[in-house]
């Protein structure tokens, strides 16, 4: 029989990912991005009780373009994982191994975090008088 010549492993250029490893590789990717979120929003609560002065640094910060991009990356790593985590306390309790039921929680998970980051950001814009 003839040897061919394959790869010993799947490599990026050859594998087509699937939802559930794409799911578990944005779950560590969004856990990195709530600790750095974590960090602005503790500088943020630094500031408040710093003073005025060092408040309203924070405040204009968060309010350009590049801070309102941190919130809004924040607020989707926040969402995608609990949206995730509810995944996991179902796997937890032994539900959802099929399959087709672990693409559809996948899929989940991605249209929750699709739908809570675009209602949060609605009322947001709304109450700040932008929409």
């Amino acid at each position: 029989m003839a040897k061919r010549k394959r790869p010993l492993s799947p490599h990026l250029h050859i594998y087509k990912g699937q939802i559930s490893s794409v799911v578990s590789v944005m779950q560590r990717i969004t856990g990195g991005g709530l600790a750095v979120g974590l960090g602005f929003f503790v500088y943020w609560l630094g500031a408040a009780a710093y003073g005025p002065d060092a408040y309203a640094t924070a405040q204009w910060f968060l309010t350009t373009w590049f801070g309102y991009l941190c919130l809004f990356g924040f607020s989707v790593c926040m969402y995608f994982h609990l949206c995730n985590g509810i995944r996991h306390l179902v796997w937890d309790i032994g539900w959802g191994f099929e399959i087709h039921q672990v693409n559809a929680g996948g899929i989940a998970v991605l249209a929750g975090t699709v739908l809570f980051t675009a209602i949060t950001w609605a009322v947001a814009l709304a109450k700040l008088g932008v929409l």
